[in-house]
């Protein structure tokens, strides 16, 4: 018996080796670059940030990019820059991925900036993520959508260098 021929970009992705820099969106396949150095250091300074909050609180768990989210209805696996998932909805973390809606997403942008900011906002509203923060790292600009009563996105706000969560319970400075 020969191998299983790839039905989708979903199962195409799956025989990828580990480390390969891309993502599904949509049954599509899309190449990512490593992120710019001011990206990473966001990241890192947002996940410390993050990490401490959620170990005092006991809230949930964070998890930073590359990090499988699988969106099994809309064929899309995407790689947040951070996510947090709440104690309860725990129940989506697998061994080789989370599958289903973190309860908040945070995307740095670096490199195609409509891929966050109109492709990975819908489908992340589609599936259901609470809170999707879209942060630039040349202002430190934070943009915040929330799913309203009717599970669309709203913009809450956009400040510059302040997260605030009220899934969480907790403001930043960037």
């Amino acid at each position: 018996m020969g191998a299983t021929i790839p039905a989708t970009a979903v199962d195409i992705y799956r025989t990828l080796p580990e480390g390969t820099r891309c993502e599904v969106l949509y049954n599509q396949l899309i190449m990512t670059p490593a992120p710019n150095t001011d990206h990473q250091f966001i990241s890192v300074k947002l996940s410390a940030l993050l990490y401490n909050y959620l170990e005092e609180t006991g809230k949930g768990v964070i998890l930073h990019a590359p990090a499988d989210v699988y969106f099994d209805q809309e064929q899309s696996v995407l790689k947040p820059d951070v996510l947090v998932i709440l104690n309860e909805n725990k129940s989506i973390i697998h061994k080789d991925g989370i599958y289903g809606a973190p309860d908040v997403v945070f995307e740095i942008l670096s490199g195609n900036r409509i891929h966050d900011t109109l492709k990975k906002k819908n489908l992340y509203e589609k599936a259901g993520v609470k809170e999707y923060f879209i942060i630039d790292p040349a202002d430190k600009k934070v943009v915040m959508f929330a799913l309203n009563e009717i599970n669309q996105y709203e913009l809450v706000y956009e400040l510059t260098g302040k997260i605030t969560s009220e899934v969480l319970g907790c403001s930043f400075n960037l």
